[in-house]
């Protein structure tokens, strides 16, 4: 059989490294990786050899020749385009009809490939997965197995919610012929998205194989230093090439006397190298044809080929390129990462956190600063969902704005043209222009609508005139939080596929700046708020509005829509008492106190003036609290309870809805009654606005205050949404109270559970094992039903995807039973977090 190396990766989260080295040939312990992926499979017999290339073939090609220095054979299959991982395997493995192993080029692993073979011909496999354990399984495909090792389920790169266990994809598949026959040729197509998907479907035999053993995939600068620091600690079987004790490993050549020498730790040091007196190694890896000199301290810490090192330097927790010059008495502090050719100047101090690129220049007794706050914070992730959120003015400032605009500019692609808005706040405007400077210093043409709520931007982008939109506000529950949220092209949260572009390109920082003439334009449109108004009347029953007269009291928490909603409000012939109605940026956030009070005063006015109903709208204009004509007030899930059942009431012919799986039970109820479907969604307004694209579904209810009117829009307006409830009691010739009484109740209980981040996918895991035969939803967490789904008792359980944090949410006909059930299984997470 034949192994299929796949090496053509770009490398770009490993920047500066690899501005001039592709991924699989960056050194990890002075050799490239793909090195050592040769090296394992040799180890396993597997020594027929192809590799996949695509990003500068040439560095690999000239360093492995034909294989025979490694005692295997090597071929080279260069694509022509990008075909997808599939695709690309299947353009390498054309007219070959035997089995093949495939693994990629740029992870550190010491797998028993053997294993995993014996197991595939055990099981008579089709295509078997190397399966392994991971603490944080975000960024892989999750799989889950049965019994027999059949995988039943695959999620390439799930969200907390969906992280169903801690059983991730490897990237190392052994594939039967006949299935890459179903890969269509020269075409782009995936093995996770596409393939394996449809092996699961087609049920033609797809395995897993979880493995003990060392694995890490090597995706980030980061990564890079913790894959060193465990071959250092003997965590990985690897082999080194030099004569060494237990703590030193010195290559041929190299010039070194443990007499003058300290160190301590693990040392690697390569070949023909130079190491002063005096020098101190703790935990580091020197490359080939390096010098250090007199004096130095390196510390943790992996230093390239051809570099040379002053005396009396300092390098702390870094990674520098080949051929780099460091002067003498230069400090570099932790987490700086120097790319190939750079000059660091005698006495020079850079700060932690930064990046160099190649070849750049630091004079002597410079002090290389930058404010990058930011930048510790988000080392693991920048976005949450389609939103990016920091501290006002500290992690949120003007450079960051620019940066972040830049990164969105280079992704959308110069000429196109990008919506911006905002709140009144005055760092929500600082940041709104700061991000206009990055896209038009990107070639970007910008539509600044200024101060306007998050439903007019979608509006505005619905129009298909524009590429992409921008919202930034400060964060409704705390008042020290900005939040940058973004939109694709039709309106929509733009989706994690491409928040993780930005992502990169803001980390890489590879983006290039427009040329002068190509600089993107601001402008301010002026008519996005009567298109929206014509069509917000157009959609609603105006007439049987106007007729019942209703008397509202509206609390517009000093947001955008206080500037339209009156406006809209005049064509209903209401009486309004309107409160907080004009723009103040220092209002835009309420605490739980704050909001629990302004309920409170929203209760007491619609009771003593005999009003039908009061309503809080947010700051942004997309969620919507309500007190009806008793001056109850409603919470979130209740509320949707209400709202489901005036929707269904009042729309005979509807056939199906949709709500969050966090929603309560009640809704099944509902739906049961009126013969309607119910298709449950992850808890997030993506996924709300993903159900709408759906033809037959009418109405989508949040959980947070957000819905859905699809005949309107496919995103929450918190103005329409108050605007159809006063439509359906029209209609229904009931207030809210009525509809309230008229419905079943369910009773709840919550737990939250403490779970560190790298518990998480194991805590999952036993969850999925212990509920595998109970009736159970896995839509967004796992959600269990222990009776008839008519009655509705059943547990959630779910990761926060922001917090270290598990969920316990039960439900149940009775109090008693929700707090029973919540307990039973709030101890079971600890017991399952507390595992070893």
């Amino acid at each position: 059989m034949k192994a299929v190396i796949m090496a053509g990766g770009f490398g770009t989260r490993l920047r500066p490294l690899t501005c001039n080295t592709p991924k699989p040939m960056v050194p990890l312990m002075n050799k490239p990786m793909m090195h050592h992926i040769v090296s394992l499979l040799k180890q396993h017999g597997l020594t027929d050899i192809i590799a996949t290339l695509f990003y500068t073939p040439e560095a690999i090609t000239s360093y492995f020749g034909d294989g025979s220095a490694l005692g295997v054979s090597m071929q080279y299959v260069r694509a022509d385009a990008d075909y997808g991982t599939a695709g690309s395997v299947r353009n390498a493995t054309k007219g070959i009809n035997e089995r093949i192993l495939i693994i990629s080029g740029d992870v550190l692993t010491d797998f028993d490939l053997t294993a995993a073979l014996r197991y595939h011909e055990a099981k008579n496999a089709k295509a078997t997965i190397v399966l392994t354990h991971a603490k944080n399984p975000l960024a892989f495909g999750v799989v889950i197995t049965g019994e027999d090792g059949k995988i039943t389920r695959f999620l390439e790169k799930p969200s907390w919610g969906e992280v169903f266990s801690d059983t991730i994809n490897t990237g190392i598949y052994i594939l039967e012929p006949d299935v890459l026959e179903l890969v269509p040729y020269r075409q782009d197509y995936d093995f996770s998205k596409d393939l394996f998907p449809l092996l699961l479907r087609r049920d033609l035999g797809l395995y897993g194989c979880t493995t003990d053993g060392y694995w890490r995939d090597i995706g980030n600068l980061n990564e890079y230093q913790d894959a060193h620091m465990d071959v250092l600690n003997n965590a990985v079987n690897l082999h080194i090439d030099y004569s060494h004790n237990d703590s030193v490993a010195v290559g041929e050549g190299t010039r070194f006397d443990p007499a003058v020498v300290q160190c301590t730790g693990k040392v690697v040091i390569g070949q023909n190298c130079t190491i002063g007196e005096g020098v101190k190694l703790s935990n580091a890896v020197i490359g080939d044809n390096s010098v250090i000199g007199p004096g130095a301290i390196i510390t943790n810490s992996v230093i390239w080929s051809d570099v040379v090192v002053g005396h009396n330097t300092e390098i702390s927790s870094d990674v520098i390129g080949s051929k780099c010059s460091i002067g003498e008495k230069a400090v570099i502090a932790e987490n700086v990462f120097i790319g190939d050719g750079c000059w660091i100047g005698r006495s020079a101090r850079l700060s932690a956190n930064i990046k160099l690129w190649p070849e750049k220049v630091v004079e002597e007794g410079a002090v290389l600063t930058r404010s990058l706050v930011w930048e510790d914070k988000w080392l693991r992730e920048l976005f949450t969902d389609s939103r990016v959120t920091g501290l006002s003015n500290i992690e949120m400032n003007p450079e960051f704005g620019a940066k972040l605009g830049a990164a969105y500019g280079a992704f959308i692609g110069a000429g196109k043209t990008v919506v911006t808005c905002r709140d009144s706040d005055n760092v929500s405007r600082m940041m709104n222009r700061a991000m206009l400077c990055g896209l038009v210093s990107a070639g970007v043409n910008t539509f600044d609508l200024r101060a306007v709520s998050i439903p007019l931007l979608r509006h505005e982008l619905s129009s298909g005139k524009e590429s992409g939109g921008i919202h930034v506000r400060r964060n409704p529950t705390d008042k020290n939080l900005t939040d940058i949220i973004f939109f694709d092209a039709n309106g929509k949260d733009l989706p994690s596929s491409k928040t993780k572009s930005v992502e990169r390109l803001f980390f890489g920082e590879d983006f290039a700046r427009a040329p002068r003439e190509k600089v993107g334009s601001i402008s301010f449109p002026e008519r996005t708020t009567e298109a929206y108004k014509e069509k917000f009347l157009s959609s609603l029953d105006i007439e049987a509005i106007g007729k019942k007269k209703f008397k509202l009291v509206i609390d517009y928490s000093n947001g955008v829509a206080s500037t339209i909603f009156p406006i809209i409000l005049g064509s209903f012939d209401c009486q309004v008492v309107a409160l907080n109605a004009h723009l103040d940026a220092r209002r835009l956030t309420r605490d739980k106190y704050e909001f629990d009070y302004s309920m409170k005063t929203l209760s007491h006015i619609v009771t003593s003036l005999k009003y039908d109903m009061g309503c809080l709208i947010d700051g942004g204009g997309e969620r919507l609290f309500l007190v009806d004509e008793n001056g109850d007030a409603f919470d979130s899930d209740r509320l949707l309870t209400v709202v489901t059942d005036m929707f269904l009431q009042t729309h005979k012919d509807v056939e199906s809805i949709a709500v969050p799986i966090t929603s309560s039970g009640e809704i099944d109820l509902l739906a049961a009654q009126h013969n309607v479907s119910v298709i449950k969604t992850r808890n997030s307004h993506l996924a709300m606005m993903e159900a709408a694209a759906n033809k037959r579904i009418r109405f989508i209810g949040g959980t947070k205050g957000g819905f859905i009117f699809t005949d309107f829009f496919f995103a929450t307006d918190a103005m329409y949404s108050l605007a159809k409830i006063l439509e359906m009691m029209a209609h229904a010739d009931k207030r809210l109270g009525g509809f309230d009484a008229e419905i079943p109740k369910l009773y709840a209980a919550r737990r939250t559970v403490n779970c560190s981040w790298e518990h998480k996918g194991k805590v999952m895991r036993y969850i999925m094992a212990n509920t595998e035969q109970s009736r159970r939803d896995l839509v967004d967490g796992v959600k269990v039903y222990f009776d008839d789904r008519q009655r509705g008792a059943s547990i959630l359980l779910i990761p926060d995807k922001e917090r270290p944090l598990f969920h316990v949410s039960a439900e149940a006909q009775d109090q008693q039973t929700a707090d029973r059930l919540a307990l039973d299984f709030e101890k079971k997470v600890i017991s399952w977090r507390d595992e070893p």
